[in-house]
């Protein structure tokens, strides 16, 4: 890989916070918008637009216990029960505001979507991270970001982040048309279930000229399978190709 395009990865002090709900948005059916603040959000640093965050729910008494970190990873404390963890996508972080946004995708029961469905203002969440972050240059000649609604929160900050002349591709599945939402650049929408499907719209898609980043985020084994598609069917260099796994199919 040119040293042109050298993706570098950054590591970030461990910091957990307690933030509060302030604001919640319906974004669309099946997305919405927690707002988070509080002192302890000062300081926060997410340096990508693919950055993850490990969020701590309440457990049944509404308390939140997430664990200790020390030299042998995470220690939780005895006796009491431990907070349900998901990892998610800080989607906007306002320093001069002190908020944190974090998209919820609402897909039925899971400590994370129930907790989204019901939210309140001024409930309470634990935020630990981010850890690191996968820094990619903005030297590329194009980008194309690949998704499903997992990964609109990310899509949706990097076309917000990235230089407005930027060529870019986004590709991005959705449960029903009801679910698009308005992002920064043009998005070609699929309708999961449906055809054309996303995944064959990738296989089909022309290779852009010059040298191209490409993104996938999407349900681990698939994405597996699509990173396995660009980089073994179609000769992109796997240097070139993030693929990450949001979530795991039962």
């Amino acid at each position: 890989m040119s040293e042109r395009h050298a993706i570098t990865r950054v590591r970030h002090a461990l910091t957990m916070r307690r933030l509060d709900v302030v604001h919640v948005r319906r974004l669309t059916p099946h997305m919405v918008r927690v707002t988070l603040a509080g002192k302890d959000l000062e300081g926060f640093v997410s340096a990508s637009p693919d950055d993850h965050v490990k969020l701590f729910f309440p457990v049944a008494d509404g308390s939140i216990n997430p664990p200790a970190f020390g030299p042998d990873g995470p220690v939780y404390p005895e006796g009491v029960e431990p907070s349900p963890a998901r990892d998610y996508t800080p989607r906007r972080y306002d320093a001069t505001r002190n908020e944190l946004d974090i998209d919820f995708v609402l897909h039925g029961e899971g400590p994370a979507s129930t907790w989204a469905e019901n939210v309140k203002l001024g409930d309470t969440l634990g935020v630990g991270g981010p850890r690191g972050s996968m820094i990619v240059p903005d030297d590329f000649d194009h980008y194309v970001l690949v998704g499903d609604a997992t990964a609109l929160p990310a899509i949706g900050r990097w076309l917000e982040e990235m230089p407005a002349a930027t060529p870019v591709t986004v590709l991005a599945e959705i449960a029903s048309n009801e679910e698009r939402q308005a992002l920064r650049r043009d998005v070609r929408w699929f309708v999961a279930g449906e055809s054309p499907s996303l995944d064959d719209a990738l296989a089909a898609l022309p290779i852009p000229a010059g040298d191209t980043f490409w993104w996938v985020a999407t349900e681990s084994k698939r994405a597996r399978a699509l990173r396995a598609l660009l980089v073994e069917e179609r000769r992109i260099d796997k240097e070139w190709v993030k693929a990450t796994g949001y979530w795991q199919a039962d």
